[in-house]
């Protein structure tokens, strides 16, 4: 298979990878549904799929309603429109986060402000957006809504941050793209906010070949965002729309994959756990690698295994690992570089605990792995080994 993400240079080129970084994991299960879906007639973004896909979901994370949409960035456009942010508004969110979360805010007018991340879970920091939020609140001038990213497939504070939130008024959006079927303090990820957002790209551990989801315990904000998602279409027989929509709805085929995908989720998620244990059997008494911290009552769904690398301490920077990885055609990625660091943000300062960002560090120092639950384990042990390689 041929890729050009360029992981470990700072060219762009065609490399024939042997192992993929997280590649769709499709079984029988996902063909049948496909084929039943395809022979049904319903090639459209409506059907009894989408209809059945959005009901499952809801079940499986306990929200009261889902809406199927074309992509997870549509979902966090959708979630700000319907927890109200407007033109002028501020939103505080991750700063270490894919740039969808920060793109949404622009869509709608908004400026994202970005809070550091914490030092051992690289998720949003509460004690900095707690500080944060009460110098806005002495000041008069609390942001529109919080968004909060769950990494890698584990899970934020939820908790923490959706308290912070209710004590000053403002709505909180979840941003689990990564993290469907983890967990904390028994709550489903996506369900800690007012909305929580899905993603099912190709390369998460659900995917229905591009789409996203929008769930939430309030069933008209789903109901809104649905009707937004279908060009803000009234239920008349023809055609009239009241207000300006979106062509954002998931396809019915798509949504028969995610089905078959939804149903084999937990053994899939044994799988990808399984070969994070691996990876840290195989790293064991190696100084210079840190694996990202689970948190007590926090459930991952071990979609993407990163580490941090302390290039001294180790023996060879992150870069020298990604150069020694692709080499052996082996996939791997940096850390997300924070959105303070992205030309599209230029200019934007970072909400930090001091003078440092452990956003900044985390991007310097991370490495993600090749995290497909279909690994042997000779294979995590030749992924270790080029790692250890990298030393010399």
């Amino acid at each position: 298979m041929t890729d050009c993400s360029g992981a470990g240079g700072a060219t762009l080129e065609h490399v024939s990878w042997k192992v993929l970084l997280s590649p769709p994991e499709m079984s029988p299960v996902e063909r049948a549904f496909l084929v039943d879906a395809f022979d049904s007639g319903w090639i459209a973004p409506a059907g009894p799929d989408l209809d059945a896909f959005e009901r499952e979901l809801a079940e499986f994370t306990g929200a009261a309603a889902v809406a199927g949409l074309s992509s997870g960035t549509a979902a966090l456009h959708l979630a700000l429109l319907a927890v109200g942010v407007q033109p002028g508004d501020e939103v505080l969110m991750s700063d270490l986060t894919f740039a969808a979360s920060a793109f949404a805010a622009c869509y709608v007018g908004a400026t994202p402000v970005f809070i550091d991340a914490d030092p051992l879970t690289w998720h949003l920091d509460p004690c900095v957006l707690e500080a944060e939020m009460e110098e806005r609140a002495a000041a008069g001038r609390l942001p529109a809504a919080v968004v909060a990213v769950d990494l890698y497939g584990s899970v934020c504070d939820g908790t923490r941050i959706a308290s912070i939130c209710r004590r000053h008024g403002v709505p909180l959006v979840e941003d689990a793209a990564e993290a469907l079927g983890a967990r904390r303090d028994g709550i489903s990820a996506g369900r800690f906010g007012t909305v929580g957002v899905l993603s099912f790209n190709g390369n998460k551990i659900v995917t229905t070949g591009g789409g996203g989801a929008l769930l939430s315990d309030d069933a008209e904000v789903v109901a809104r965002a649905r009707h937004l998602a279908t060009q803000a279409r009234r239920p008349v027989p023809w055609y009239e729309h009241d207000e300006v929509g979106f062509n954002y709805r998931l396809g019915n085929l798509n949504a028969a994959v995610g089905r078959g995908q939804l149903a084999t989720l937990p053994a899939r998620m044994e799988q990808r756990l399984a070969v994070r244990s691996a990876y840290q059997q195989c790293f064991d008494g190696v100084e210079g690698i840190r694996f990202q911290h689970t948190p007590a009552g926090c459930s991952p769904n071990g979609w993407l295994t990163t580490v941090e690398i302390d290039g001294p301490v180790f023996g060879a920077s992150p870069t020298d690992v990604l150069d020694a990885l692709r080499a052996e055609g082996i996939e791997a990625r940096h850390g997300f570089q924070p959105m303070p660091l992205q030309p599209v943000f230029a200019g934007s300062v970072p909400v930090t605990a001091d003078d440092g960002s452990v956003a900044a560090h985390h991007f310097h120092a991370a490495v993600s792995l090749p995290s497909s639950g279909r690994l042997t384990s000779d294979e995590v042990r030749w992924i270790a080994d080029t790692v250890l390689s990298a030393r010399g």
